[in-house]
């Protein structure tokens, strides 16, 4: 039993995935022992739109990754993405009471700083400490028992719709799972992908997936901004079956074997065979046809990423560029383009950090799996995630609890 307690597993569901990867927490740190995989079909631009279908590709992935690794998986770290997530910077301030910062007084700036008028379809996801300030002595990250008779706290606060939440808890509870705690996938990604310097120095990391495009700004080693956008590869397959007259699976297929990012890296005698549908006769095209349909998509992409950096207001403090990952990186030029529309570095991020089977995970598709494995690694929460289920008892039963023990 000892080695399975020491087993956490990501379970990454995606709109065009599922993906389970199970990691081993051992001396030398994370070993993946497993890992499974199956298409999605129940999920709309991150959102759960089919319980039953969703739970079957949840059920196949994870009894893959069982398999693989040998273990029975109980509970897992699941990830949560879609239009509805918003991320936002608040600031609380507290009084210190014995002259030095305990461990109550961190916890009640922080409850200060998240003390926001939140809708009642709305969930907080994430408190994330940006800094510390004491007596106007700011960049502080740990103030325990620091003196001082002010403390303030700048958090980023990430809230999504609590139907969607309780939806991703409803289908792994369906397949016999527990979440042991629900994450935001741009986060997950960036403990895979992203090195500490990046994220002191200042880098934006971009999670491309099959129906949302993930950001997530760091500097000075936290999270400044957070957003999701609901565009993603799955509209690179839409345009090209509308444009090519041809099914969505067959347009899938071929955006993996042929698509590229940019026209001027295909050549002119290129050819691409397109089934047509409805029985018709399949016929031939120039590449060239099909990348002029994938490229002005993708520029819309970079455009809306841009536009997004530059409305968080960090844009000058991305010195270390922008790290780029998800199943939708892979089309060749992706890179190039990326770089050329948004004015900054670029660079392919593929899951580091871990050992075991790297050679198969080593791929951005596994980004956000082996991102949950690690956040869960580092995550001290126990308790298994439910939402808006503590009856009032239970709260006035811990407030009480909690004044008792600073009174006496």
């Amino acid at each position: 039993m000892s080695k399975r307690n020491s087993l956490v597993v990501g379970l990454d569901i995606g709109t065009s995935k599922v993906c389970a990867v199970v990691g081993e927490v051992t001396d030398r740190g994370v070993e993946i022992i497993g890992v499974g995989s199956h298409s999605s079909q129940g999920l709309r631009k991150g959102v759960v739109i089919n319980i039953e279908s969703t739970v079957e590709s949840i059920k196949k992935a994870v009894e893959e990754a069982e398999i693989m690794a040998g273990c029975e998986i109980n509970s897992v770290f699941t990830g949560i993405a879609g239009g509805h997530i918003k991320g936002f910077n608040s600031h609380g301030i507290v009084a210190v009471k014995n002259k030095e910062v305990s461990q109550r007084d961190v916890e009640r700036v922080i409850d200060a700083a998240k003390a926001v008028a939140i809708p009642m379809d709305r969930e907080v996801l994430h408190i994330l400490p940006q800094e510390y300030i004491i007596d106007d002595q700011d960049g502080i990250k740990e103030p325990l028992g620091m003196s001082g008779v002010r403390l303030e706290a700048k958090v980023h606060i990430v809230t999504g719709a609590v139907t969607s939440a309780q939806n991703i808890v409803n289908c792994c509870n369906r397949t016999g799972l527990n979440v042991a705690d629900i994450v935001l996938e741009p986060l997950a990604s960036a403990e895979a992908v992203l090195t500490p310097e990046e994220r002191e120095l200042g880098v934006a990391l971009v999670d491309m997936g099959g129906g949302t495009t993930d950001i997530a700004l760091f500097h000075n080693g936290v999270v400044k901004h957070t957003a999701v956008l609901a565009i993603g590869g799955n509209h690179l397959t839409g345009d090209i079956a509308a444009g090519l007259r041809t099914p969505i699976a067959d347009a899938e297929r071929i955006k993996q074997r042929y698509g590229c990012a940019r026209t001027s890296m295909v050549a002119k005698d290129e050819r691409v065979e397109v089934p047509s549908a409805g029985g018709r006769t399949a016929r031939t095209l120039s590449r060239q046809i099909l990348c002029e349909i994938i490229e002005p998509r993708l520029e819309e992409i970079f455009h809306l990423v841009r536009r997004e950096i530059a409305k968080s207001g960090y844009q000058s403090t991305l010195a270390s560029g922008v790290v780029m990952t998800g199943g939708s990186t892979l089309l060749p030029g992706m890179i190039e383009m990326a770089q050329q529309v948004l004015g900054v570095p670029v660079r392919l991020g593929l899951p580091t950090h871990v050992g075991g089977l790297i050679d198969v995970i080593s791929s951005p598709i596994y980004a956000t799996g082996v991102g949950l494995v690690l956040y869960g690694m580092k995550s001290s929460e126990k308790n298994f995630f439910r939402i808006r289920e503590d009856n009032v008892f239970s709260k006035v039963r811990n407030r009480m609890s909690d004044w008792f023990s600073e009174f006496f």
